[in-house]
């Protein structure tokens, strides 16, 4: 660990650090550096000025030199600090549960589309993890009521935790199970954003996904299509009249899912593309509802 420097002040900590980042491999190394420092001295990274002569006390430096120290390893920065921003909410974030991403922020907007403001909605998240997506969804439409499903019991004790730090665990229940396993009620919206990485692109990831996050819900198998077999046959009876699916899927793996949708009797009835314009979801309907 690099020694602090003394007297300690923000600009001289996040310019050692951002070199010592940067020469790790770290792409975000600036970003990082401040969202660390901020992390340890308690403070919003944006009031955290380069070149800033104000002091840091010594207990607040040493506990920002083990953040960074940490993230040399790869740790990522939503495991350091404990949260990571989704939706313009905070979520708790640990190693049992995925980092909540950017790019289902477009996922969870074309779910929206289709939840009226106006009255009661049911809304069933598959693979809850962090509950990022149900209590996103549950916060945005203060009518809904959802169940969240996710075969780790310890991603469920992340979800009941965000719920209750965002006023929502009236609305929501946890339940443990693998998809629709034991699940008998019938939704206007299911959501899921399922393990879809293939066996083979594993190996190849960030090591703070590939090191860092649980495997569980990242490979999808072989061709990272498992879960939508498992799930497409079984979600159609589970949906109320006029109801929609909505997936999140990987890249180059639209067309795949469109197909698996449509042998269960599904039909897509919308796309969304994320912020680096790749087909990121889909939007389905039973071809039998009414």
């Amino acid at each position: 660990m690099q020694r602090t420097p003394d007297p300690a002040t923000v600009g001289a900590l996040l310019d050692e650090a951002t070199t010592r980042l940067r020469h790790g491999g770290i792409p975000t190394a600036r970003l990082d550096a401040r969202v660390l420092l901020g992390h340890a001295m308690n403070v919003a990274p944006a009031s955290l000025l380069p070149g800033s002569m104000r002091a840091v006390a010594r207990p607040e430096a040493r506990a920002f030199q083990s953040l960074i120290a940490r993230r040399l390893l790869r740790a990522p920065v939503s495991h350091l600090t404990g949260s990571r921003e989704f939706f313009g909410r905070l979520f708790r974030v640990t190693p049992d549960v995925l980092d909540p991403r950017a790019d289902s922020e477009c996922v969870v907007e074309m779910a929206l589309s289709f939840l009226s403001p106006d009255r009661p909605v049911k809304i069933l998240d598959l693979g809850t993890g962090s509950g990022c997506l149900i209590l996103t969804l549950l916060a945005e439409r203060p009518m809904a009521m959802g169940t969240g499903v996710d075969i780790s019991e310890a991603a469920l004790h992340v979800a009941r935790d965000n719920a209750r730090t965002l006023g929502l665990a009236n609305r929501v229940m946890f339940q443990t199970g693998h998809w629709l396993d034991g699940i008998a009620a019938s939704f206007d919206l299911i959501i899921s954003n399922p393990p879809y990485i293939t066996e083979a692109d594993m190996a190849g990831l960030q090591p703070e996904v590939r090191d860092h996050e649980p495997r569980l819900a990242l490979v999808g198998g072989t061709d990272g299509l498992d879960a939508y077999r498992q799930i497409c046959p079984h979600v159609g009876p589970r949906l109320l009249p006029n109801g929609v699916v909505v997936f999140e899927f990987g890249q180059d793996q639209g067309e795949a899912v469109r197909t698996i949708a449509r042998q269960s009797g599904l039909e897509t009835i919308h796309a969304v593309r994320d912020l680096g314009d790749i087909e990121r979801g889909i939007t389905l309907k039973s071809t039998d509802s009414a």
